[in-house]
């Protein structure tokens, strides 16, 4: 081991090439410097100068050594800055794992305030399922997540509402009911549907499958797709209809395919869609605070269109399941 103190005597040394000079500029006895340098030649096993009494100079491993010095010392310093940064949530690296936020402008408005305001910050975006996410926060290798409500319970995960928005039916232009103002989902027991895979995010397709179920029927899925937007392009296309938030009804321009509220299956309204932002509950990084600081600002300031929930919840989302 070799402590930063003897480079940095080393340094003056080589710089002043004289020790008189250079123990006068450290501050030190020039005894007690040419005793330092002595032991860091020891360590290093070479000599990095030549003494006379005229002069001081230094070796060709000397030379050579000094760029080492002025490097390792740079670099110390270099990572010490860089610590002070991260310590402050001013720099690091953020990874955000998200099921499609496409049509959640306030969570990219969040996101882009967030690069903006700390541009030394690496921020990484992972899209995934909401169970993958659960796990990928427990297991430290994300640090935010924008996910459905899960089926099962994840420990040290925790989670908040951000959004509740309605389902709607989307329908082929040319369906009989594609006029109507708001559809009985009763009416649709016989219906081809298009879903996502339950395995994508089984939470979910388990709310879609329980308001069916109120309804009175499980649906035919004839087809499935990963994402909403093939969804709905199958829609257009007349392989069925589908169940879907509606934030993409209000961001889908495609011709052939109208979206439409469904009516209350039950007593009371039926149950929306939420999406909840997660993080793990022993995580106390400054990145993650100043992160879902600048996410509350934007949230607050969404437009009323998303539909967002009453309130924001606390809750320990609920392990091991499949989906």
């Amino acid at each position: 081991m070799i402590e930063t103190r003897l480079l940095k005597q080393f340094i003056a040394v080589a710089e002043e090439l004289h020790f008189h000079n250079a123990a006068k500029r450290l501050h030190m006895a020039q005894p007690a410097l040419s005793q330092a340098i002595n032991r860091l030649e020891d360590k290093l096993g070479i000599s990095l100068l030549t003494r006379s009494k005229r002069e001081v100079r230094l070796t060709p491993a000397g030379s050579a050594f000094l760029d080492t010095a002025y490097s390792t010392l740079n670099m110390l310093e270099s990572g010490a800055e860089h610590a002070r940064l991260v310590a402050q949530g001013i720099a690091g690296k953020l990874t955000v794992t998200t099921v499609s936020i496409a049509h959640y402008t306030p969570l990219l408005n969040a996101l882009r305030a967030f690069r903006d305001s700390f541009p030394k910050v690496q921020l990484t975006l992972k899209e995934m399922p909401s169970a993958n996410q659960a796990l990928a926060i427990s297991h430290a290798e994300a640090d935010i997540a924008f996910m459905r409500k899960l089926p099962f319970d994840t420990p040290n995960l925790q989670s908040r509402l951000l959004f509740e928005e309605a389902i709607v039916m989307a329908l082929p232009a040319d369906h009989a009911k594609a006029h109507a103002a708001d559809i009985d989902l009763r009416d649709f027991a016989d219906e081809a549907f298009v879903f996502t895979p339950e395995v994508l995010g089984s939470g979910y397709h388990r709310q879609l499958i329980a308001l069916c179920d109120a309804a009175g029927f499980y649906p035919k899925v004839v087809q499935e797709a990963a994402q909403l937007h093939t969804v709905i392009g199958l829609v257009a296309c007349g392989f069925g209809v589908a169940l879907v938030p509606a934030s993409i009804a209000r961001s889908f321009t495609q011709d052939n395919v109208v979206f439409r509220g469904i009516l209350p299956v039950a007593q009371s309204r039926n149950p929306g869609i939420g999406l909840y932002v997660g993080w793990h509950a022993h995580n106390v990084s400054p990145l993650v605070e100043r992160f879902m600081s600048i996410l509350d600002l934007n949230v607050a300031l969404k437009d009323v269109s998303t539909a967002p929930g009453s309130h924001a919840v606390q809750q320990t989302i609920p392990d091991n399941s499949p989906g």
